[in-house]
């Protein structure tokens, strides 16, 4: 039988369709298994930030994306609350947020120096190690954001006082970071001596996952932590008792506890992107501030977004009440936080002259007839 031409035509026709789709499906599942690959142990949620979209017509600023990296914590209640709120990408317009969300300070640091993100919520040790270990090259503290929210709690069934901690086993998020730190300077000032590194000494430090923590408490793994909220209420919530509110050791009880850093390169290519976050930064506090139930509803909501559990009423709200949100990165205490560094052996003695760049906060606070802030005098070499 002859060939039929066009019998012949369909049939290739139908192949080149079935190789397009074929190639398609391929780099789809490329593109997947690279975003797969990316991260520091942390959650990307930018299909969240997506969702929220730009407001309708609004002008794009000089970068399509600003990566933002924060934490799972309440500390961390202004990227909480203000991604939640749209505040952020309400000022950033039509440059998209692409978020992600990490465990511990010195992993968003890595992140921030090898461009994974551009602007992150962090504590003060991480944005100390990772300036001074860069040569004062990669990082700036461009903003302050919260106060407190930090305890040291125990088994009330092993450890009563001070005197009890000596051979206990106290947990802390990560190797340097600020609670790590904290509790390694605590134990120095009470006599108690510790090997920075290993965590052996006087006390076993256990640097352990926030998330970890709790079940490791009910299993008698650990006897207490030094941690951030929402841990603390939590271990509380399990019977634990608060020794030492972190808060009680700094004058005035106030400390930073959370600070808004850049890189340097995005701050220098992008000075309009990071002033659009700053402005979103000092919105959403001022709507922390006036309604506070609604944040911290909308703080506990952004909590389940990020892939940690929502919290009941009784973890929720003793935690968020310890929490002063503020735009004053309290520059004054940094310094002393540094030197705890340094007693407790994880850091030499560092100059912190240019760790910070207040400038744009502080024009952003003048357009809004707010008080501006202090750099206590470490804003240039």
């Amino acid at each position: 039988m002859a060939p039929n031409p066009a019998l012949h035509t369909a049939a290739r026709l139908r192949s080149a369709r079935f190789r397009r789709s074929a190639a398609a499906l391929v780099a789809g599942l490329t593109t997947v298994s690279l975003l797969s690959a990316c991260g520091y142990g942390s959650k990307s949620t930018d299909k969240a930030e997506a969702a929220q979209g730009a407001p309708a017509g609004t002008a794009k600023l000089s970068a399509d994306t600003v990566k933002i990296g924060y934490f799972a914590n309440l500390t961390h209640g202004t990227a909480l609350v203000g991604l939640k709120e749209g505040l952020l990408q309400k000022e950033l317009g039509a440059t998209q947020i692409k978020s992600q969300v990490f465990n511990a300070g010195p992993s968003e640091v890595e992140a921030l120096n090898s461009g994974s993100i551009d602007i992150g919520w962090i504590g003060p040790s991480p944005a100390v190690n990772g300036y001074v270990k860069s040569a004062g090259k990669d990082l700036k503290i461009i903003a302050g954001s919260a106060s407190g929210g930090v305890k040291l709690v125990v088994n009330p069934a092993k450890i009563t006082s001070v005197d009890d901690l000596k051979g206990k086993k106290i947990a802390t998020p990560q190797l340097g970071n600020t609670q790590d730190v904290a509790l390694l300077n605590y134990l120095s000032t009470k006599g108690l001596k510790v090997d920075a590194q290993s965590g052996k000494g006087d006390v076993s430090v256990l640097r352990t996952d926030n998330k970890v923590t709790p079940d490791a408490y009910k299993s008698n793994s650990i006897d207490g932590a030094w941690v951030p909220e929402p841990t603390a209420s939590k271990l509380v919530s399990l019977g634990a008792k608060v020794l030492l509110n972190e808060k009680e050791l700094w004058p005035d009880k106030k400390f930073v506890i959370t600070n808004l850093v850049v890189s340097q390169k995005f701050l220098k290519e992008h000075p309009d992107v990071v002033e659009a976050v700053l402005r979103g930064s000092v919105n959403t506090n001022a709507f922390i501030k006036a309604n506070p139930d609604k944040a911290k509803a909308d703080a506990n909501a952004a909590l389940k977004d990020a892939g940690s559990s929502s919290l009941d009423a009784a973890v929720l709200d003793p935690a968020w009440q310890d929490i002063d949100f503020l735009d004053d990165p309290l520059a004054n205490t940094l310094q002393s936080e540094a030197d705890h560094a340094v007693t407790a052996g994880l850091l030499k003695k560092p100059d912190l002259a240019g760790i910070y760049d207040l400038s744009l906060l502080n024009k952003v606070l003048k357009e809004k007839s707010l008080p501006t802030v202090a750099d206590a005098g470490l804003a240039s070499k």
